[in-house]
């Protein structure tokens, strides 16, 4: 029976359950940790960002430059620092990008408020003095727009969009696949009334070996697998079934006896298992279908009949490939075998077995009015093919985003750099002490061309400063030159551009993110549930 009495002497501790963990006065050691994640991504940052090299608790190998997945691989125990990491994880699911931006903003935030905190503000103060930034960040931000796309299906405006996308992470190869992705878009835009893209239409097939130059653009699904028929093709006018279960004999639900007193007994039951088969078979040949996929096992015997109605046939076992081959084809799975009707048939216009890189792949091309586009990749090393479905992924975000909103602002630190100086003379005019506050949102902005300059190995202190007097002085496109050409370390942005609204939310969600940490003062902690931790 649980007790109602309180033993006051104890305090809390005599309130809560054994077990439990509070921490009081806990502002500090929250920025604490938040700041530590921020340090981690930081030097992942731009295009010189260097990779970080993760094992995750399944022993599985990441190695990259993306701050989502190296926040979603840790297993971030602290809560504070997971308030940063749920950020990360939201922008990525929003905008696909500018996730190292969000963290990294948020942990220089927080590290500024520790310096505020130690000269004697109160949180409260900081908390007004930011949200009061970030007011005017939003209204300042709006009068930065460049240019706007303004025809989505314009290949050369898509890859003015993917292109810094993917420079931020695959450096040096962004002119071979920013036309590719720019085109898979194109394809899944095709027949549609506005323009708009689902990142799950554009699919990608990894294949080990050769190079990224080898890449190529499939309209429509390339399944990762061999047929299992001797016709290993069909030309034009591929009429297609799917079935959800296998194509076999079905077994009965309850056990049976079959009783054989002589030869012809058996021969007579074997010829009736096969008459059976053979007349659904050609139930689906006369239907018009020459290509069947199945989700379960093929037998021998079916196997024969499909060969002797000369159909071609492929096994995919894993169901969401199936549901992708259906979304290509426009067809149902089926979970009955037998022929199918008119509207439960996909069609193709050709579907062909082809060797890539030594491995059989079956291609599923010109599925129709089929909203699917297919990137073959190839590079020497899975980690690195996986950094590139990964670049991939952002720069098919980016191109949903461009849609939507199309308005691009100057990259290379140059927002940023604009943003603080402007935040700066704002803060000049501020009274109170909100404007320490303000002033330190301002210096926090300062973070991304300092960390671009970091990292490319330039003087960070120098070049910070002659950006900022470049954009005091109405220079509002200079940004910092990663390449290290010119003397100054600074450049036109030129075709590094941003897209607003991608920009835009991860500053939102950084400073709600910091906001939300700066407002706990107590963590207190339910004993965790299940038995001993290994």
């Amino acid at each position: 029976m649980t007790s109602m009495a309180l033993n006051q002497a104890a305090g809390l501790s005599g309130m809560l359950k054994s077990g439990h963990a509070h921490y009081t006065d806990s502002v500090l050691k929250n920025v604490e940790a938040a700041n530590e994640l921020s340090r981690m991504v930081a030097t992942s940052l731009g295009p010189n960002g260097m990779n970080k090299l993760v094992v995750n608790h399944l022993e599985k190998i990441f190695v990259t430059s993306d701050c989502a997945t190296i926040v979603r691989e840790l297993e971030v125990e602290h809560p504070a620092a997971r308030m940063l990491q749920m950020a990360a994880e939201r922008q990525h699911e929003e905008c696909g990008d500018a996730t190292n931006l969000t963290v990294s903003f948020a942990g220089e935030l927080l590290k500024l408020t520790e310096d505020l905190l130690r000269q004697g503000l109160h949180t409260s103060e900081v908390i007004a003095g930011y949200q009061t930034a970030s007011t005017k960040l939003t209204e300042l931000l709006q009068t930065l727009t460049l240019y706007q796309i303004t025809n989505p299906r314009d290949e050369a405006e898509l890859v003015k969009v993917i292109s810094p996308v993917l420079q931020a992470k695959q450096y040096g190869i962004h002119d071979i696949l920013a036309p590719l992705v720019a085109k898979a878009c194109l394809v899944v835009m095709e027949g549609s009334k506005t323009p708009s893209v689902q990142p799950e239409s554009v699919r990608v097939v990894k294949i080990l070996g050769s190079n990224v130059q080898q890449s190529q653009l499939v309209r429509g699904y390339v399944a990762q697998r061999s047929v299992e028929s001797d016709i290993q093709s069909v030309a034009q006018d591929a009429k297609i079934v799917v079935f959800g279960c296998g194509v076999e004999a079905s077994s009965t639900e309850a056990k049976g006896t079959v009783l054989m007193k002589n030869a012809e007994d058996l021969k007579s039951y074997n010829k009736t298992e096969e008459a059976k088969m053979e007349e659904i078979i050609k139930g689906i040949a006369d239907s018009g279908v020459n290509v069947i996929v199945t989700g379960g096992t093929i037998s021998e015997m079916a196997l024969h009949f499909i060969n002797r109605y000369k159909m071609l046939c492929l096994k995919i076992s894993s169901k969401w490939e199936l549901r992708r081959l259906c979304q290509a084809v426009r067809a149902t799975a089926l979970v009955r075998l037998g022929p199918p009707t008119p509207d439960e048939m996909g069609a193709a216009q050709s579907v062909k077995q082809q060797e890539i890189g030594g491995r059989a792949v079956t291609i599923f091309e010109g599925s129709g009015d089929a909203k699917l586009a297919t990137l073959v990749l190839r590079a020497s090393t899975s980690s690195l093919l996986q950094d590139i479905e990964r670049a991939i992924d952002d720069g098919v975000h980016a191109v949903q985003q461009a849609c939507r909103d199309g308005r691009l602002v100057p990259g290379a630190g140059a927002t940023e750099a604009h943003l603080s100086v402007k935040i700066k003379q704002f803060a000049d005019t501020c009274p109170g002490l909100d404007q320490y506050a303000i002033r330190s949102f301002a210096k926090a902005l300062e973070f991304v061309p300092r960390t671009l300059a970091e990292n490319a190995g330039l003087d960070a202190p120098r070049v910070v400063a002659d950006l900022t007097a470049a954009h005091a002085a109405g220079e509002n496109d200079m940004g910092v030159d990663i390449t290290g050409e010119s003397e100054s370390g600074l450049k036109n942005c030129g075709d590094v551009v941003d897209l607003f609204i991608t920009k835009e939310s991860a500053f939102r969600l950084a400073i709600d993110a910091a906001l939300t940490v700066l407002k706990v003062d107590q963590i207190i902690m339910s004993k965790q549930a299940g038995g001993p931790k290994a």
